[in-house]
């Protein structure tokens, strides 16, 4: 049995003989969850927690969300007690259960979600768009979640789960109710994370999944790690040579057999012709419909990775390069001091200013429309009250306010 051992100080999770016992009301103990585990996960890596039901992978999750408090053990998140509020900002959990309000739509939930972590409401607006084109869902973006299928439903939850772009990601059974697209698709987000940094948390119990993806996992029963260490380690099959060749003619195998009873005593045990997977079968039928642009009513496949998360910033700082601009020349002009401001003087002056001209445009945009006027506009160039975007209110009572991450 493999163990995880000489823990490196500078992982993003540290569990050392890590307990949580379950008590009932008379402080007895009930339940054994977690029984003394040790183990790391490394900065930019994909960790596998595998397990049958009741092994305590859902109980240590907890525990490293700060949702439970451990019985004896040591347990830190980025150095901190998981209970520490600084680090939630920082982690992004898909449960196994996705809990979101029927009523509202993609678009409303991930807005939702989006206010809890006091994203701007500019940003949250980009990110809403990139992650449902991500997921496949931005058809459905109107739509109710409660009308969604189970897997739409995972979809918008591992939306939900970036819109705070983490740095470290759980996902408990992400690819559960995802069909053979989702389940491809999912895989290769968390791979595409990873390589941009990202550290991720992979709880699932579809082994092929954690096999296809993660650098290194352990295995629980009954709250036990009962091995541990990379794929390779844990699935070599040391009792087996396999060679991969081009097809042999049956007289080239049989004097190979030959060969092989004669060097090493041994025989060939099987011949088998290699087949592909069930799953690239699948997809590659399904692509080949859409390239017939057969209709569906269900989710797309989904779109490239959200700009947000691969760190593309230079678009939103030309965005941001030009509103300044724009402020700087509607700003009216002020003469020169000679004192000098402050920079904190400076830009509580600045902020005012904006303030103060953002309350004029209102006021403007706001006024009755009857009345008198020295000098009617063209028929052309009027506009009713109604017409009034209140969104545009709304930009500018803002004023920039909302705190950024």
């Amino acid at each position: 049995m493999n163990r995880i051992t000489n823990l490196n100080r500078g992982s993003i999770v540290e569990a050392e003989a890590l307990v949580k016992i379950f008590s009932d009301f008379w402080m007895r103990s009930k339940a054994r969850a977690v029984d003394g585990i040790t183990f790391e996960i490394r900065p930019h890596e994909i960790f596998g927690l595998l397990g049958p039901n009741g092994s305590g992978k859902s109980t240590t999750i907890k525990l490293i969300l700060g949702l439970l408090r451990k019985s004896k053990g040591r347990l830190s998140v980025f150095g901190r007690d998981p209970a520490d509020v600084s680090v939630k900002a920082r982690i992004g959990y898909l449960p196994e259960e996705s809990y979101m309000y029927r009523f509202l739509n993609a678009q409303e939930t991930l807005d939702y979600f989006g206010k809890l972590f006091g994203i701007p409401r500019k940003t949250r607006r980009m990110r809403i768009d990139e992650l449902l084109e991500m997921v496949g869902l931005e058809g459905a973006a109107h739509r109710a979640v409660g009308e969604f299928s189970k897997g739409m439903t995972r979809r918008l939850g591992l939306a939900q789960a970036l819109i705070n772009d983490p740095e470290f990601l759980i996902l408990d059974e992400p690819t559960s109710g995802l069909d053979p697209i989702g389940t491809r698709q999912v895989k290769d987000l968390l791979l595409d994370l990873r390589g941009r940094g990202k550290t991720i948390l992979l709880s699932s119990h579809l082994l092929a999944d954690v096999e296809d993806v993660c650098d290194r996992m352990v295995i629980l029963y009954g709250g036990k790690i009962r091995a541990a260490g990379t794929a390779d380690e844990l699935l070599c099959d040391t009792q087996r040579t396999t060679i991969n060749v081009p097809r042999l003619r049956p007289t080239t195998i049989a004097k190979i057999d030959e060969l092989l009873r004669r060097e090493e005593g041994v025989a060939i045990e099987r011949v088998d012709a290699p087949r592909q997977k069930l799953e690239d079968l699948f997809i590659q039928i399904v692509e080949s419909a859409r390239a017939d642009q057969v209709a569906t009513s269900g989710a797309n496949q989904g779109g490239r990775t959200a700009a947000f998360l691969l760190n593309e910033a230079s678009q939103a700082a030309g965005s941001d390069v030009i509103d300044a601009l724009a402020r700087a020349s509607n700003a009216p002009a002020t003469p020169r001091r000679s004192v000098v401001q402050s920079s904190d003087s400076a830009a509580a002056a600045q902020s005012a200013a904006r303030q103060t001209q953002s309350k004029g445009v209102v006021d403007e945009l706001l006024k009755p429309t009857s009345a008198p006027q020295a000098t009617a506009p063209p028929a052309s160039q009027t506009k009713p009250k109604s017409a009034v975007d209140r969104s545009v209110i709304d930009d500018l009572l803002d004023g920039g306010s909302e705190k950024k991450l």
